[in-house]
């Protein structure tokens, strides 16, 4: 009987130590796959982190490689058509008319000084038809109003300053010609921005109204179109004001060539009736 009970104890422990090493058995297998099962998450989220970091770096690389007309194209069509269409035409036109009036300019600059010496000389040569026709095949304004006086020559010194005086101010119009409307341009560039930063902004609140929310999200787009509205309207209207600026000053350089050029022109008229 004791034997048996002995055995029967003896069987327990046994079994009892079975069952505890299977126990810690499953408990060091459990630990192993979860940290098997972390370090495996860590290392994906390392690799989606390294991803995104490098997609990132590649998107940096992208626009440091873009030239400036490039990011200028690419933000003018994030302008949107509507407005972005109407700045670009404002300069267009602008361009347009400096180039035709620094053409007509640069062909109505004359050398003054040349020109009144051959004046003189036709005058004392050859008499006031052959001054004429050297100013009529002159080019340039300061010839025509040599012409339009030599006119009126028989008539006196008199009359002849007034036909100078009276042509030299159509020819002055004729120099200032299309200048307006290179200024009424450089006006209008600027209010066409800010009409589409106007825009944008009524576009934004629109988007918060209809999403209930204030995040930068909503209103991002519409204050993005509103600033690049104002931005390229003010690099137009920069760019025709310098070339504004570059032909009233041509403009002025000319009237007074025209000016001074006159006054030895009645000057030399003088000497000849003196004589």
């Amino acid at each position: 009987m004791k034997k048996l009970i002995a055995f029967l104890a003896l069987a327990g422990m046994l079994n009892f130590g079975a069952s505890s090493l299977a126990f810690a058995q499953d408990e060091a297998d459990t630990v192993t796959t979860d940290t098997a099962m972390t370090e495996q998450a860590d290392t994906t989220a390392a690799d989606t982190a390294a991803a995104a970091g490098g997609e990132m770096d590649l998107k940096e690389t992208e626009k440091e490689k873009l030239g400036p007309h490039q990011v200028l194209k690419e933000k003018f069509i994030e302008g949107g058509a509507e407005f972005m269409g109407i700045v670009l035409l404002t300069l267009i036109l602008g361009l347009a008319l400096v180039i035709e009036r620094i053409l007509y300019l640069n062909l109505a600059t004359t050398n003054t000084d040349k020109l009144l010496a051959k004046f003189e000389d036709a005058l004392d040569n050859g008499g006031v038809d052959a001054a004429k026709d050297l100013m009529k095949n002159t080019r340039g304004p300061v010839a025509s109003i040599f012409y339009e006086g030599l006119n009126k020559y028989n008539e006196g010194i008199e009359t002849v300053e007034k036909a100078v005086s009276s042509y030299g101010s159509v020819i002055m119009g004729r120099l200032e010609k299309g200048l307006s409307w290179i200024s009424l341009f450089i006006a209008i560039a600027p209010m066409l921005g800010f009409m589409g930063t106007v825009i944008g902004m009524i576009s934004a609140f629109d988007a918060i109204q209809e999403a209930g929310d204030i995040s930068p999200t909503v209103v991002a787009g519409g204050i993005k179109v509103a600033l690049l509205t104002t931005v390229f309207g003010l690099i137009v209207a920069i760019i025709l004001q310098i070339f504004y600026n570059y032909l009233v000053s041509k403009v002025d350089s000319l009237v007074n060539d025209m000016e001074n050029s006159t006054i030895s022109f009645i000057d030399i008229l003088v000497k000849k009736q003196s004589k």
